[in-house]
């Protein structure tokens, strides 16, 4: 959840931001695709431009640098680049290298005896251009015609990476099992490529006993479960450019990455004549329990898990102690950053685990016991204390629910102000409000 500081028992111990468990088991396009495109894992050794040395990509570069004096500008672009190399090896045979590349000169305003020229090739050339813009062509096609070919492979058997459930036939049975039974997917059949090869890296690492997610090595399969589910890790790493190959969208665009085309402004691309939004399904929001992992979709699930689970009764709180919105805001948020650090809310005495200040709860009866208003009703938890906390999105701002309160028909609702006389102290003594005041009086 977040970094913890126990060095003092008073101090709040929250030093980073607190997110839940996402839930992923039924939501296929919540696994990231691949960041950039790369080149495909090879051990195929590359001709140099200007010689007849053969090396590995890296080799082959820094030998480019060093002995040639040559770079080649956004490599990691290209879509084949043993062609690349091999297209620019015949032009620089017919022509010299100044013809096609930017000449740099190193330490200009030194001494002549001591400048160097280098060159630079990159799609600044127009014809460097069309040979990216080409191979980039071909390799989408050829890509293409590959996922086509899985789609329709009917031929398609593995076992279940996390049970030994067998499947046959198209590919989306197994992908599509395991992230129903698993809450582990890797996206969508149809966003896929080199489907085999995938599923073969990800095995490879299970059979390393390796986290797919932060990539560490356990001792064995049992850790490496229980590491996964508790760690929320049963998923791949977005950042991990080892992925990148496998995802379709990583093809589409040459020197785009799939950030920038999700983010493009496509408003040009909508017909605002057949804008109709009436078969929109949002997915619904779980808000999570105040003392279990427990997520329900609607306020009134979770309300009666909490009072016939913990015999925490927020509704019955809120009407007795008449509390406004933002109060319930504080209230939760009080309460959360109490149980998150091992304290009991209601007599702030402090536990080593969850677990134990949950049981002293539940013995003494202090699921209803809060402390002082003066206690929980401050500046400082108007901040939600888990960034994603849906319950705070689901409070209710009015007696509607509430008909032994409710007002006569007509008969208007005062609107009572937050009080924020605190939040006026805590500016005036603000770091921001210093640095002004310093800027004006030097000014």
């Amino acid at each position: 959840m977040a970094a913890r500081d126990e060095s003092k028992d008073g101090d709040d111990s929250i030093l980073e931001p607190l997110c839940f468990p996402e839930q992923s088991a039924d939501d296929e396009s919540s696994a990231p695709s691949a960041p950039s495109l790369q080149q495909r894992p090879s051990t195929e050794l590359l001709v140099c431009l200007f010689c007849s040395e053969f090396e590995q990509k890296d080799v082959l570069l820094k030998h480019l640098l060093l002995q040639h004096k040559l770079v080649i500008a956004d490599v990691k672009l290209i879509a084949d680049l043993p062609k690349y190399m091999l297209y620019w090896k015949g032009r620089f045979l017919e022509q010299p290298v100044t013809d096609f590349c930017s000449v740099i000169k190193t330490n200009s305003t030194g001494p002549v005896e001591k400048q160097e020229d280098y060159f630079l090739l990159c799609d600044v050339l127009p014809e460097d251009r069309i040979l990216r813009e080409n191979l980039q062509q071909k390799r989408l096609e050829e890509v293409l015609e590959q996922q086509q070919k899985e789609r329709d492979d009917s031929s398609f058997h593995r076992v279940c990476m996390f049970c030994s459930d067998e499947f046959s036939g198209n590919r989306s049975s197994l992908l599509n099992h395991m992230a129903r039974e698993h809450s582990f997917s890797i996206g969508l059949p149809d966003n896929i490529v080199y489907c085999d090869d995938f599923l073969n890296t990800l095995q490879c690492k299970l059979d390393n006993l390796q986290c797919l997610y932060c990539e560490k090595t356990f001792r064995d399969k049992t850790t490496l479960k229980d590491h996964m589910r508790k760690k929320a890790h049963r998923r791949i790493n977005a950042n991990n450019h080892e992925y990148d190959r496998f995802y379709i969208i990583n093809y589409l665009e040459l020197g785009k990455t799939w950030e920038e085309v999700q983010s493009e402004d496509d408003r040009e691309l909508v017909d605002e004549e057949d804008d109709d939004w009436s078969d929109w399904q949002a997915h619904p929001v779980s808000a999570v329990c105040l003392f279990c992992d427990h997520q329900s979709e609607t306020m009134e699930q979770i309300y009666t898990h909490m009072k016939e689970t913990h015999d925490f009764d927020l509704h019955k709180l809120r009407i007795e102690l008449n509390l406004r919105f933002y109060q319930q805001v504080k209230l939760v948020n009080y309460i959360r950053r109490q149980i998150h650090q091992s304290r009991c809310y209601g007599c702030q005495e402090k536990f080593d685990s969850r677990a134990d200040v949950l049981r002293h709860i539940v013995a003494e009866g202090h699921a209803m016991k809060l402390p002082d208003i003066s206690t929980w009703d401050q500046p400082q938890y108007y901040f939600p204390t888990y960034e994603n906390d849906a319950l705070l999105c689901t409070l209710s701002d009015s007696d509607d629910d509430d008909h032994s309160n409710k007002p006569n028909h007509g008969e208007e609702i005062p609107v009572i102000a937050e009080d924020i006389s605190n939040l006026r102290a805590l500016k005036q003594t603000s770091v921001l409000n210093q640095l002004l005041k310093n800027r004006g009086s030097c000014s």
